[in-house]
């Protein structure tokens, strides 16, 4: 029995009968399998899968691979060399890193030449203002060189590309480096500016041996910075960082001599600079040396590494244009003054107390010499040069004017005796000639009446550091260098003559913040007289007269020669000895320093200053013209009376008083009395070294009192004995 034929929809003609599913598998007209539609589309969407699927892996993985590289080494590339600067940002001096590399700090608007700037552009990224790290087309051209050409013509990789190298050096090539540089230069991108960048870059580049960045590079190549170059060595800083190695000017100058040219000749092609320019640059020879980096102030820059900890630029208040000067004026006189000695500037600006120059030796490196020592720090016998300071305590209590009379004559004091360094006397001198002169018994003789405390007190505190042997207490030998003071502190002291009367205290180090206070040397009347006296001082030969105030010392036994003076505008102190204190026979003052001294103002380049005008209430007269009592000094021992007088002794007001002024009242209402005792007329009254009048009959007397704060009155009687009392004024 046949079996009827099965239906056949008619919406599948193309089956055969044995076929009942339009999806099954039929043959084609040469007897092969036929796919049909669902299994095309089944296979499509399974090798699409499969794709998605390896994208999303290998993005996966890249972005595994990115996360793996950690963040960026950016504190290890911003490290740089400690550079100290002088006020105006100049260098003074560098220090290498930890491994010995040179690698300067550097900010392209402030320290590199524009021209360089442009060829570094146009050589090495011309689009680097505008890509996010990297550039399609210098890529492209450059893998299209490499195809026609056979050999690299042309680099791809932008700066930010090169900097991710340098912060991140493979020794190879390759398609994996090449992407890591592009990750890294787009992190870059996002993490920093564009000026950051290319400082960084500016740091980093490396030029051979040593040195890395183009400060180090044109420093050690061209013995400058690169804030203006010439178009020779603008094209010569471009080329060498691209083979560093090979071109090191002072190994191949040759070499690096042909890439400088052959920048300039594609900066000709690319129209950056004309042909006769470019022509010129190549005619000019390329350095064969490698200069040493600059060490300007080496004694300040060691004292403020010390002291500034983990700061990559430090900046000092000094000028390395007076530096440059003064250095070589220390070396040349140490060697004409012999074998060993050392010489020691220092220079200070009077109004801010800021150091303007610091010589510590004659030579850093003369080990001979003790080069490293600092002697502006060193502690050493002042010799005389503390006398002016007893002068101007003598003029502050009123019982010596600069044109009184003193004696130059043997004294003694116990078993101490004075001379005069020529082992000669004077006899009756002004006082201002015994300070001009530095007469020693006159200086000695003012002291005992001072008090040596005082004169140590007052010094102290106004910022001189003064050494005293062990449990030594001061005595009349410091007037004449028995004590151990610094040179640095001598010029902050005889700053405080031109700022009639305060000093301030010494900056060599920049700030932001400055909150240093004037310090109280002396009256402002005391301090200006000292220094008029001082203006008169014999000078050395061929020197000019009156117009440096200066006074000179030397300690026992030609161990130390001093001399230290000033104008209206700065103090320089100079010391001249054997760091060893080994002494130097005919080491002098006068001679050894105070030429220096002379020398070092006229280096200076500056016109002299004259010194301030006198403060209100100086008293400006010859000697005829002087009361009575300050004609002539009288030593202590000159003052005993043999008539039964008493004692002067001033009654009212008290030593240490306070004394309540109501100025609400007048005149007549605020007069203050003074009482004395004893003493003889006519007498004289000086607050703060002024002179007021005379003591009437009845040893009595109304002043106008001074304003308010601390007052020195001091009454003076005929014979030149004098009492003084400090009080304070409210």
């Amino acid at each position: 029995m046949n079996e009827a034929a099965p239906h056949i929809p008619p919406s599948c003609p193309g089956l055969s009968r044995a076929s009942m599913d339009c999806g099954a598998v039929g043959k084609n007209v040469d007897g092969q399998d036929k796919p049909g539609h669902d299994g095309a589309r089944g296979w499509g969407l399974r090798i699409l899968s499969a794709l998605a699927l390896s994208f999303i892996l290998v993005i996966i993985g890249f972005v595994g691979w990115v996360y793996s590289l950690g963040p960026l080494p950016l504190d290890e590339a911003r490290r740089v060399s400690t550079t100290v600067v002088d006020r105006n940002g100049k260098l003074l001096r560098a220090y290498a890193m930890a491994d010995g590399r040179w690698r300067l700090p550097v900010e392209a608007t402030a320290n590199v030449d524009p021209t360089y700037l442009k060829l570094l552009f146009a050589y090495e990224d011309q689009r680097f203002q505008t890509h996010d790290g990297i550039d399609p087309l210098a890529l492209g051209r450059a893998a299209l060189q490499l195809s026609t050409r056979g050999h690299i013509v042309s680099g791809g990789s932008t700066i930010s590309m090169q900097l991710a190298r340098l912060m991140e050096p493979r020794r190879q090539r390759s398609l994996y480096a090449k992407l890591h540089q592009i990750v890294r230069a787009i992190e870059l991108e996002r993490a920093l500016s564009k000026d950051e960048i290319l400082n960084l870059y500016l740091a980093l580049a490396p030029y051979g041996g040593n040195l890395e960045g183009i400060r180090a590079a044109s420093i050690a190549y061209l013995g400058k910075e690169p804030k203006r170059l010439s178009l020779a060595e603008a094209a010569l800083l471009v080329a060498l960082p691209q083979s560093p190695e090979t071109r090191r000017l002072d190994r191949y100058p040759e070499a690096a001599r042909i890439a400088r040219d052959r920048v300039l000749d594609r900066m000709v092609e690319e129209h950056v600079v004309s042909a006769d320019d470019a022509r010129q640059a190549k005619a000019t020879p390329v350095p064969k040396l490698r200069k040493p980096m600059p060490i300007l102030a080496p004694h300040a820059s060691d004292s403020a590494l010390a002291t500034v900890k983990d700061a990559p630029v430090i900046k000092l208040t000094l000028d390395s244009g007076l530096q440059k000067v003064l250095e070589p004026l220390a070396r040349d006189r140490a060697i004409a003054l012999g074998p060993n000695v050392s010489v020691g500037i220092i220079v200070v600006d009077n109004e801010s107390g800021d150091v303007l120059a610091r010589v510590g030796s004659a030579d850093y490196f003369d080990e001979s010499r003790a080069g490293q020592v600092d002697m502006t720090r060193a502690i050493r016998s002042p010799g005389s040069t503390l006398k002016p300071f007893i002068y101007g305590l003598a003029f502050e209590d009123g019982f010596v004017h600069p044109d009184s009379l003193i004696d130059d004559r043997p004294v003694r004091f116990g078993s101490y005796a004075p001379e005069n360094f020529d082992m000669t006397f004077q006899g009756t001198v002004p006082v201002k000639k015994a300070l001009q002169l530095s007469l020693n018994v006159p200086a000695i003789v003012l002291l005992d009446r001072v008090g040596s405390s005082r004169l140590a007190s007052r010094l102290r505190q106004a910022g001189g550091n003064l050494i005293l042997p062990k449990d030594e207490a001061p005595g009349l030998a410091m007037g004449l260098g028995g004590v151990g003071v610094t040179l640095q502190d001598l010029a902050q002291l005889y700053a405080g003559f031109a700022r009639l009367g305060s000093t301030k205290p010494l900056r060599e180090i920049m700030t932001a913040e400055d909150d240093r206070e004037p310090l109280r040397l002396l009256d402002p009347v005391a301090a200006w007289q000292v220094g008029n006296v001082l203006l008169g001082t014999p000078p050395p030969e061929n020197a000019a007269h009156n117009r440096i105030a200066f006074k000179t010392g030397t300690s026992y036994g030609y161990r130390d020669a001093w001399s230290v003076g000033f104008d209206g505008r700065m103090t320089i102190g100079v010391w001249v000895g054997r760091p060893d204190g080994a002494p130097v026979p005919g080491l002098i003052g006068r001679v050894a320093a105070a030429p220096i001294l002379f020398d070092a103002f006229a280096r200076t380049g500056k016109t002299l200053v004259p010194l301030p005008k006198p403060p209100k209430g100086t008293l400006v007269a010859g000697n005829a013209k002087l009361p009575l009592p300050l004609r002539r000094f009288r030593p202590v021992g000159d003052l005993v009376r043999t008539g039964g007088e008493q004692a002067l002794h001033i009654q009212f007001p008290l030593n240490g008083s306070r004394i309540d002024v109501d100025r609400s009242g007048g005149a007549e209402a605020a007069a203050m009395p003074i009482k004395v005792a004893g003493g003889v007329l006519p007498m004289t009254v000086m607050v703060n070294g002024t002179a007021l009048g005379e003591i009437d009959g009845r040893r009595r007397r109304l002043i106008d009192p001074p304003g308010p704060g601390f007052a020195r009155l001091t009454v003076i009687d005929a014979t030149g004995a004098a009492d003084t009392v400090v009080i304070r004024i409210q």
